[in-house]
């Protein structure tokens, strides 16, 4: 395994930040994997939000390849108010904004006479899984190797339904403590990889946005992922996740598929 960068972006001001190779994409180590940038956008979106306020739903559009080079992150109030507020966020880069994101923020209140159904992942495994930042195929991926990998279902390789426990191990920003909310939302986008129906090394499977739903954030490193996709026939698929701690439910992510040949 390689030398860990000091975090998935560093902070260039203005705004504007530089990508390290743990944002690598999957499908080529020139542009970025769409967990690091939907977490940054995320986490300056929250950064901006008021007092009292939760990121609930996060919908994200990826307008093409996300170059590994320096961009731009643009946020920007829609909607402001006490009890919810609606904010965006784009990410410019070579002179075209490459990923658009819009977030809605709910106000936290009295607990409710009724918590609704409990899901309780799986026990966090005592050992990371063999060769745990390692996909088939993607030796020395950055993004692989800047997550530590639990399966409790699957793994690597292996095709069809899968859940992980998942911890980020380098900070979202250099200088800056890694929040829950990113931890969530850098591992979220990767429901559609982990769960492939299809041989990565002979399918793409390519999600052109994702939408997460979040009740919570994490209340430690750890994040669990149970994911499953579904195609159509027809050059279209879903993935579905579900999003844990140790505590239990925190949210959903979803994702419409491209599916093609390579």
């Amino acid at each position: 395994m390689s030398d860990l960068p000091e975090a998935y972006y560093l902070p260039l001001g203005d705004g504007r930040y530089e990508p390290t190779r743990a944002t690598e994409s999957p499908w080529d180590t020139d542009n970025q994997h769409g967990g690091p940038p939907t977490a940054l956008m995320a986490h300056l979106i929250d950064e901006a939000a008021g007092p009292g306020l939760r990121l609930a739903r996060i919908a994200v559009d990826f307008l093409g390849p996300i170059p590994r080079r320096e961009m731009r992150v643009e946020v920007s109030p829609v909607r402001p108010g006490r009890l919810i507020s609606l904010s965006e966020a784009r990410i410019v880069a070579d002179g075209r904004t490459v990923v658009s994101a819009r977030a809605w923020h709910i106000a936290t209140g009295p607990t409710p006479p009724a918590d609704g159904e409990e899901i309780h992942p799986p026990a966090l495994p005592d050992t990371p899984s063999d060769d745990f930042h390692s996909f088939p195929g993607l030796a020395g991926w950055g993004y692989g190797e800047a997550i530590e990998w639990r399966f409790t279902k699957g793994g690597f390789g292996a095709l069809g339904p899968a859940e992980v426990w998942t911890r980020v191990r380098i900070p979202l920003i250099a200088g800056e403590r890694l929040t829950g909310l990113a931890r969530m939302l850098i591992v979220a986008d990767s429901a559609n990889g982990l769960s492939a129906v299809l041989p990565i090394d002979e399918w793409y499977s390519i999600p052109p946005g994702m939408t997460t739903t979040l009740m919570r954030t994490p209340a430690g490193e750890w994040v669990h992922l149970a994911c499953h996709t579904h195609l159509s026939g027809d050059g279209l698929g879903v993935a579905h996740g579900t999003l844990c701690d140790p505590d239990g439910f925190l949210g959903e992510v979803s994702q419409p598929l491209l599916v093609r040949k390579r």
